[in-house]
């Protein structure tokens, strides 16, 4: 997977569209891959979520939409105080294959950096009952959300043993 910087997209992307490779506006949203160390990763942090019903019990990286005046990163900072109630220290941003990002689904893309818990314990405080730190072996444990299974495939290479 190559990693490189993707080029600064503005604070205005929040509430306005982001038009994929493939042509369609999809909402920006932000996530991360919260690890035990961002330079040599052994283990993941999923968050299941809670709501809505049709996505609860399903698996996901922790983040959430970019609001109105908002950059990438500082909503990321937001989501990850407001779902897991921590501030993290962010590591390199896990681009993909659709322009540097990850089309998850037909109304979203989405950025995702490495991060690691830098103050407070994780907690699932909005959106998610459940978080579950998983190694390489186990990443495949839990029924992730159909868009972040690509993601999973890439990440567990990065991940040591």
């Amino acid at each position: 997977m190559t990693q490189r910087p993707l080029p600064d997209l503005g604070p205005d992307l929040g509430p306005a569209p982001v038009r994929a490779p493939d042509g369609v506006a999809r909402r920006l949203v932000v996530a991360a891959a919260i690890v035990d160390d961002v330079a040599r990763p052994t283990c993941l942090l999923a968050a299941r979520r809670s709501r809505p019903a049709e996505l609860a019990g399903r698996w996901e990286f922790p983040g959430g939409k970019v609001d109105p005046g908002e950059t990438a990163v500082e909503a990321l900072h937001r989501e990850l105080r407001e779902e897991l109630g921590v501030t993290v220290e962010l590591g390199t941003e896990v681009t993909g294959p659709d322009d540097g990002a990850w089309i998850i689904t037909d109304r979203h893309v989405l950025r995702l950096w490495f991060a690691r818990v830098a103050d407070g314990v994780p907690a699932p405080l909005v959106e998610h009952d459940e978080l579950r730190w998983l190694d390489a072996g186990s990443l495949f444990s839990v029924d992730w959300l159909d868009g972040d299974v690509r993601i999973v495939a890439a990440l567990e290479a990065l991940l040591a043993p």
